[in-house]
């Protein structure tokens, strides 16, 4: 009996730790599932702040880094943590593309180039807000023809969900009024073992990916696809992040690292990547429908920045960015990122817990 009781008390506390709550700032909205995962969301640029998943133990962990407050988001020099990114995630040569001859100029806010939607792109945008039931919260957006530079009024949609199978979904859809360019994604930073344990660099990480996308110093492809074979992006096996990570182009500007698109195997929805926490035995399976996954290992991170447990420091954060390739527009070879009056964008991602 006594061995009975003892038993109880600690499958009681694993699993109220897995199910805590966390306070919420006024502003900001959570969405939960029946087996204690949550998620934690602001208008201010249709943003997740956190996400608790339960670890091996079945400890409650924050796998998505940021801050203490909405106000510090749009104040820090990083402003994409967590954040909806549109109307063009990634980068744009030069800021500058054509459709049917007819040139277009954005806002320039990378070097010479357009990152992320220009100066004032949809991280710094308050959103339309709707809850669904306890597991749903429905963003849209009506972004205005000529903002940032972009032509037409574009109707923005994004769905975020939490099901019963420990994932967050991710859905989004767009229309516009003018033919313009579009690609959609989220700009979480993640660490599976949790904010403030340390570097990312021993996270075993696996893409399904043959190829990717080489850049120049500028970070824009160069037009190239390029077979990842005998090269250090080649995560096709699991490696952990760090393993070569020093044999990384050294050309960039910015220094070594991956800040690189890869270009993903088959069609459809389907499997992109597997990441897992090599602390907490946190698994992250991500699948989606998009041709291109961008891989973002912190390579500025630069301690500027004070998150909830410590600061931004170098490499203690990653992100995989499901989206288009970047520099779409201008490049004939890519998969194009057109959307004319009368369709509707549709873009699906999906990220899967689990533990191992």
């Amino acid at each position: 009996m006594r061995n009975l009781i003892i038993l109880l008390i600690i499958v009681i506390a694993t699993t109220s730790s897995c199910k805590q709550s966390i306070s919420l700032e006024k502003g900001s909205y959570a969405i939960r599932n029946a087996n204690g995962m949550e998620a934690v969301f602001c208008a201010e640029g249709a943003r997740l702040m956190r996400l608790i998943v339960p670890d091996k133990n079945g400890y409650s962990t924050d796998v998505v880094v940021g801050f203490d407050s909405i106000a510090q988001y749009a104040s820090s020099t990083e402003p994409y943590f967590g954040a909806t990114i549109g109307r063009y995630g990634n980068r744009i040569a030069n800021g500058r593309f054509s459709i049917s001859d007819k040139n277009y100029q954005l806002s320039i806010n990378n070097g010479p180039n357009t990152l992320h939607g220009g100066k004032n792109g949809f991280q710094y945008k308050l959103w339309d807000v709707a809850k669904e039931g306890d597991s749903t919260l429905v963003f849209t957006y009506l972004s205005k023809d000529g903002e940032e530079g972009f032509p037409g009024n574009l109707s923005v949609k994004v769905t975020y969900t939490l099901t019963h199978d420990n994932a967050l979904r991710m859905a989004y859809e767009a229309s516009t009024d003018q033919p313009t360019v579009i690609n959609l994604t989220n700009h979480a930073f993640f660490n599976l073992n949790g904010e403030g344990s340390g570097t990312i660099e021993n996270h075993l990480l696996q893409i399904h990916a043959t190829h990717y996308t080489p850049v120049d110093s500028t970070l824009i492809p160069t037009g190239v696809i390029q077979p990842v074979i005998g090269t250090p992006f080649d995560f096709t096996q699991p490696q952990s992040i760090g393993s070569r990570i020093h044999e990384t182009d050294p050309q960039l500007i910015y220094g070594l690292g991956y800040d690189h698109n890869y270009v993903l195997d088959g069609e459809g929805l389907r499997k992109a990547a597997k990441v897992v926490g090599d602390q907490t035995g946190i698994v992250m399976d991500i699948y989606t429908d998009e041709p291109g996954l961008q891989f973002y290992s912190g390579n500025f991170m630069q301690s500027k920045n004070k998150l909830r447990k410590g600061m931004d420091d170098f490499r203690t954060a990653f992100c995989l960015e499901t989206q288009h390739y970047p520099d779409s527009p201008n490049q004939s070879n890519f998969p194009s990122t057109l959307l004319n009056p009368g369709e509707v964008y549709r873009s699906l991602s999906i990220y899967q817990f689990s533990t191992q």
